[in-house]
């Protein structure tokens, strides 16, 4: 993975009007990567990962408070809640790191 720097350097130089071969031999890249990289910077890539979330039919905010709310309510009225399966109410409470109670009863 290369640098946004080392990228805008190399569009750079080669926009300066040198030639692919000498472009080869300083930045070490073909001229299939220069195109590449000029078009990203032109669409303005700036070298940042954009992380986006998917859309999930449970809602991790509303789950909580649910959850905060009436903590001992079962996972089928959850399911009901977000019109989804138990499972997923399971998997997406795993993900919370919300589990359930266990308390130590002594006989």
């Amino acid at each position: 993975m290369y640098s946004i720097d080392f990228i805008r350097c190399a569009v750079a130089y080669r926009d300066e009007g040198h030639t692919f071969t000498e472009l080869k031999t300083v930045f070490k890249i073909p001229p299939e990567t220069y195109y590449l990289w000029k078009e990203k910077l032109e669409n303005g890539y700036t070298g940042e990962k954009v992380f986006r979330e998917r859309k999930r039919k449970i809602d991790k905010d509303i789950l909580k408070q649910a959850v905060k709310d009436n903590p001992d309510i079962y996972l089928y009225k959850l399911a009901k809640i977000f019109n989804c399966t138990e499972q997923a109410v399971f998997y997406a409470l795993e993900k919370l790191k919300i589990t359930r109670k266990k308390t130590l009863h002594l006989s």
